[in-house]
């Protein structure tokens, strides 16, 4: 297995964008959307940690490591605000929506489903920008 770090910063987006097109395909193929919601919380659970854990790989990519413990919610805030608020605040909102309301209350609104994902795509988009420069 290849380590983060070791990926160039295509390498890691391309692997981001990845995670997040998988989340796509297991609500699409597996979520049963009715009325505007997905019925099985399982499959949206499973596809809200997938698309957060894509945002992760690339912000852990372009951020680096964290010099002591795990990295946690609160690191990447940090960071983040050092380097951009706006991203920040999509930050948080990603963090809420992919990882508490869908990865862990397994909540299917379409709506909510489909902004969390614009909104990672706008980190890793970001993150695009950023390392290309």
């Amino acid at each position: 297995m290849i380590k983060k770090q070791e990926l160039s910063a295509q390498e890691a987006i391309t692997e981001a964008k990845r995670y997040l097109n998988n989340a796509k395909d297991i609500l699409r193929e597996k979520g049963a959307k009715e009325d505007g919601f997905y019925q099985d919380s399982k499959y949206v659970k499973m596809a809200g940690h997938t698309a957060y854990s894509g945002v992760l790989f690339a912000l852990d990519h372009y951020l680096g490591k964290k010099t002591k413990g795990r990295k946690d919610v609160e690191w990447y805030k940090s960071n983040l605000a050092q380097q951009d608020r706006k991203i920040l605040q999509t930050f948080v909102s990603v963090y809420e929506q992919l990882h508490l309301v869908m990865a862990y209350d397994g909540v299917g609104d379409a709506e909510v489903v489909k902004l969390g994902f614009q909104r990672a795509e706008r980190i890793i988009d970001w993150i695009e920008l950023r390392s290309a420069a």
